[in-house]
C-alpha cells in the first residue's frame, strides 16, 4: 500500500543489502522471494546451513533490479559483511503440541552462533529477529552484542508483525470488512498471552465480552491453527515470511529516510523497564537511525489493562531466560 504523506527524495538514490540468514527454510525461502521484490533491495545475500546456493540461483531469475547470492557456512562472514539490514528466521518450526518456548534450547544456541557473526561482520546493521521465542532470542542477540561492545538499542528488532496481521485478518472475519482497512495495534510480546490486541483503540471497541475475548485468544495463538493444520509438517511460515517481508521493509523505508514509518516492534524499550521489563512491544517509529521513537501504549480498557498486566509477569520470565542463556553459554 503507498504512503503518499512520506518523503520519497533519499529512498531512490540508495541501495541496501539485505542478508537472511535462514534462507532455506520454509520462512526463508518464501521471505527470500519476497525481498527479491522490494525496489530498496539491491543486494540479497541469503544463508544457510544447505541449500541457499540453491535458493539464490532460483530466486536471482526473478527480473528485480538486485544481485542475489547464497552462500555456505564457510562464507558467513562474507554474507553478513556490508548488510544495512539482516532478518534473522533461522531455527527449528513447532510442531503440535509444542510452545514456542519448547523451541528455546536448540533455537537458543542457533540464534547465539549468529548474533556473534553479525556483531562481528555487520554490527552496525538493523538486525530483525524472527526466530522463537521472539521473547527470548532478541534479549540474547542483545547480550552477545553487548559482550562484543557494539549494542545498538536502536537497531535491534523482534518481528512480531505475524501478530497485526492475523488481528487485522481476524477482526475482518467477525466484522465482514476489508481486512486491509483494519488497523489493530498489537503490544507486548509474541507468544501466547504476551500478545495484547488493543481492539479498544480500533473500530471494534464495542465486541460483546464473548466475542471479544475469543478473537483475543485465536490472535494469541493463532499459530496453533496452522501448527495443527500442517499436521506435524511445521508451523506458520508463508504468512510469518509475509509478515517478516512487510517489517524489513518498513526498517528499510525508515533507513532511507522516508517518514511516519511506524509498526509495532519488540524492542529495547522505556515503557517499563522501572519494572525489570528492558524489551516490550509497542508501536515504533523507525528512522535512519533505526528506532526513532518508541510510543506509549495509549488508553487501555480495563480489560487491557490486566491483558498487559499478564503479560508483563510472562516477559520479564521469558526476557531472564534469554539473559541467563548467554550467560551460561557465551
Amino acid at each position: 500500500m503507498l504512503r503518499f504523506s512520506r518523503s520519497f527524495s533519499k529512498s531512490a538514490i540508495n541501495n541496501y543489502k539485505v542478508t537472511v540468514l535462514g534462507a532455506g527454510g520454509g520462512i526463508g525461502q518464501p521471505l527470500s522471494l519476497l525481498l527479491k521484490l522490494n525496489h530498496k533491495v539491491t543486494d540479497l545475500a541469503l544463508y544457510d546451513l544447505r541449500g541457499a546456493p540453491g535458493v539464490g540461483a532460483d530466486v536471482s531469475h526473478v527480473p528485480t533490479n538486485s544481485t542475489v547470492k547464497g552462500y555456505e557456512p564457510e562464507n558467513l562472514p562474507e554474507a553478513l559483511k556490508g548488510s544495512d539490514v539482516v532478518v534473522i528466521p533461522a531455527g527449528v518450526p513447532r510442531k503440535p503440541g509444542m510452545t514456542r518456548d519448547d523451541l528455546f534450547n536448540t533455537n537458543a544456541s542457533i540464534v547465539r552462533d549468529l548474533a556473534k557473526a553479525c556483531a562481528e561482520n555487520c554490527p552496525d546493521a538493523a538486525i530483525c529477529v524472527i526466530s522463537n521465542p521472539v521473547n527470548s532470542t532478541v534479549p540474547i542477540v542483545a547480550e552477545v552484542f553487548k559482550s562484543k561492545g557494539v549494542y545498538n538499542p536502536k537497531k535491534l528488532f523482534g518481528v512480531t508483525t505475524l501478530d497485526v496481521l492475523r488481528a487485522s485478518r481476524f477482526v475482518s472475519e467477525i466484522a465482514n470488512t476489508n481486512p486491509v482497512n483494519e488497523k489493530i495495534t498489537v503490544v507486548g510480546g509474541h507468544s501466547g498471552i504476551t500478545i495484547v490486541p488493543l481492539l479498544s483503540q480500533s473500530k471494534h471497541k464495542d465486541l460483546d465480552t464473548e466475542t471479544r475475548d475469543a478473537l483475543i485468544h485465536r490472535i494469541q495463538f493463532g499459530g496453533d491453527e496452522v501448527v495443527q493444520a500442517k499436521n506435524g509438517a511445521g508451523s506458520a511460515t508463508l504468512s510469518m515470511a509475509q509478515a517478516g517481508a512487510r517489517f524489513a521493509g518498513s526498517v528499510l523505508d525508515g533507513l532511507s529516510g522516508e517518514t511516519d514509518v511506524i509498526e509495532p516492534s519488540f524492542v529495547d524499550s522505556p515503557l517499563f523497564k522501572d519494572e525489570g521489563i528492558d524489551f516490550f512491544s509497542s508501536k515504533v517509529t523507525l528512522g535512519v537511525e533505526g528506532v526513532k521513537t518508541v510510543h506509549p501504549l495509549g488508553q487501555l480498557s480495563e480489560h487491557e489493562e490486566e491483558l498487559v498486566r499478564l503479560a508483563k509477569e510472562t516477559l520479564i520470565k521469558n526476557i531472564q531466560k534469554g539473559v541467563e542463556f548467554v550467560k551460561q553459554n557465551p
